[in-house]
């Protein structure tokens, strides 16, 4: 029973209210760099397309299919990415995976938002479906740099 509990409070309203509201979902008409990134264990994937202007995050689509954590990351991310440069992107992909695997703390802001996962840290094969998005626009935005510089 304390498992299936557990597990409820793991797909909390906001969890799901977050995965239902995912910010620039849809893919962009010209983007500067497009990557997907899949999650072996579970099958989720997340296809992230990019466009970068003065080294910052200028747009952003997303194409999610994803369980609800995965959902409820990619809308978190998708949230706070815009207006971002790469540094921050990539700050907070590797505060939310210390989060995840070292029971770090909740990443700074602007992604500071990834406090809904917490619950997560005692689900290791979730893990990788709530790094997709923030792995897939930080590496789409190093792409975009590399392919601009």
């Amino acid at each position: 029973m304390s498992g299936e509990t557990d597990l409820i409070k793991l797909y909390s309203g906001r969890i799901l209210a977050l995965a239902a509201d995912i910010p620039h979902l849809g893919r962009l008409d010209a983007p500067d760099a497009t990557v997907k990134r899949r999650s072996p264990l579970c099958g989720s994937a997340v296809t992230v397309d990019v466009q970068m202007q003065d080294g910052k995050l200028s747009a952003l689509g997303q194409d999610v299919k994803a369980c609800a954590l995965g959902q409820a990351a990619a809308a978190v991310a998708g949230g706070a990415a815009l207006g971002a440069p790469l540094d921050v992107i990539t700050k907070g992909r590797d505060q939310l995976r210390a989060m995840l695997k070292e029971n770090g703390p909740v990443p700074d802001a602007p992604f500071d938002g990834f406090d809904v996962l917490a619950p997560a840290v005692d689900y290791k094969n979730r893990h990788a479906s709530i790094m997709l998005s923030m792995e897939a626009i930080a590496e789409a935005m190093e792409n975009a740099a590399a392919t601009a510089g």
